[in-house]
């Protein structure tokens, strides 16, 4: 098994633990055939595959994947990954700025995704990446001129995001495309849960240390995540399996090649990964 493959099994091993008692893990995993699947995962690990995203309705199958048959993907592949900056008060004072009277959005390619035990590659053309800890919403129907109690209806799922960002790339360009959107540069998942808690905790780690360099309680946000659906939504039409960052709090900070950064949301699990060396490619 690749060395990528033995990351991915062993974080599950170590996440399905993280994860509580939630009652449904829906993931996306790839078999060893090459076929792509969205499924439920079952705490022995057995995935159980649907029949179409599970926000497109997709239902249980009688076909199942046992553990050491797949590879835990990004539990969804969204068209557009759409981030809110700043909404947690504390990061907006650490960035030294002000709060935003109104949700501050951007926009990360779905190039930039990528999966648990996956590499974050640096880039060479960066001398400061941080990480930035976030809850992530998944859309599960076309959302246009929403109302926030609308809105609310059409989050579907969470799971976690790393918006990882090249902070000195965003300071010297003035705008974030560049910054936050390299290949890589949103890790996701490691699987989607139906609900969580208001308030639950989100916490991140770096090299297995055991204090936290960032910890909130989601329910601190600026914008709560109905209110930010409703906002993008007048914008731009979001669609079924698209991705909403919703901000990190403080304590971002730097990475070096590398690291490993962890990410846990209470009532969801832990997204971990290791920061390394983009390989040029061959000519």
């Amino acid at each position: 098994m690749p060395p990528g493959n033995l990351r991915k099994d062993k974080g599950l091993q170590l996440y399905q633990d993280l994860a509580g008692s939630m009652a449904q893990r829906y993931v996306r995993v790839q078999s060893q055939t090459g076929q792509l699947h969205y499924g439920l995962l079952h705490p022995d690990r057995r995935v159980q595959v649907l029949d179409a995203p599970p926000w497109l309705q997709g239902q249980p199958t009688e076909s199942e994947l046992q553990p050491g048959q797949y590879t835990i993907l990004a539990p969804c592949a969204p068209s557009k990954i759409v981030a809110v900056g700043k909404n947690y008060a504390d990061h907006a004072a650490e960035m030294g700025t002000s709060v935003p009277p109104e949700p501050l959005i951007f926009i990360k390619p779905s190039t930039a995704v990528t999966s648990l035990g996956s590499p974050i590659y640096y880039p060479p053309q960066a001398h400061q990446v941080d990480y930035e800890g976030e809850l992530a919403l998944v859309i599960g129907d076309r959302c246009a001129h929403l109302t926030p109690e609308v809105a609310q209806s059409k989050i579907w799922g969470y799971t976690i995001a790393n918006d990882v960002t090249a902070r000195d790339l965003q300071r010297q360009d003035g705008q974030w495309t560049r910054a936050k959107g390299f290949d890589s540069f949103c890790p996701l998942g490691p699987w989607i849960v139906r609900e969580i808690s208001p308030g639950a905790k989100l916490q991140t780690f770096l090299n297995h240390g055991e204090k936290p360099v960032q910890s909130a309680s989601t329910d601190t946000m600026i914008f709560s995540p109905a209110q930010i659906v409703a906002y993008i939504s007048e914008i731009m039409t979001l669609l079924p399996g698209d991705v909403v960052l919703t901000g990190t709090p403080a304590g971002v900070g730097p990475l070096a090649i590398g690291d490993t950064v962890r990410i846990e949301i209470e009532g969801i699990g832990a997204l971990e990964n290791v920061i390394a060396a983009r390989l040029e490619p061959i000519p």
